[in-house]
């Protein structure tokens, strides 16, 4: 029987989280320190624990990778990754909800599970390596910041 919790060739997709920082014409992102796409730049962010609300989630993520402390602001998009292997066989399956989030403390450093933590100006995201989508998802989100009020949950 399959362990129901791998990320790895998952039963059912994985629900995530990532966090929209932006400085103006700048974005923070976090370089990967673990498989899947080591060395990868990316949104910070991660998985959700279960009972665990998306907004503190995302909230703990961005502290564990780049210690921050941010507020979930808004949502921005939901993304789905999908990750087959050589064999064509799904071998990794993201949903991430993306938040606008904003800083309220904290100092910048890589966390325990990534390897760099930066600000990087919106115009030189083409020269890095970044998992899929995730400049498509910057770019489109810098553009145009829709307010979507977060859900109150009993």
């Amino acid at each position: 029987m399959q362990d129901q919790s791998s990320r790895r060739y998952p039963v059912r997709p994985v629900v995530g989280v990532g966090a929209l920082i932006y400085d103006v014409d700048r974005i923070l992102l976090v370089q990967r320190g673990k498989e899947p796409l080591a060395g990868y730049w990316s949104l910070p962010g991660g998985g959700v624990e279960s009972g665990e609300r998306l907004e503190d989630a995302v909230i703990r993520e961005v502290f564990e990778e780049t210690g921050l402390h941010v507020s979930a602001d808004s949502l921005a998009t939901v993304f789905e990754r999908i990750m087959p292997d050589e064999n064509s066989r799904c071998e990794y399956h993201y949903v991430l909800i993306d938040f606008y989030c904003s800083i309220t403390g904290g100092e910048l450093h890589p966390g325990s599970d990534s390897a760099d933590a930066r600000w990087f100006p919106l115009s030189e995201l083409t020269n890095l390596q970044l998992t899929a989508g995730t400049r498509q998802v910057v770019e489109a989100c810098a553009q145009g910041r829709t307010t979507h009020p977060l859900i109150s949950r009993p």
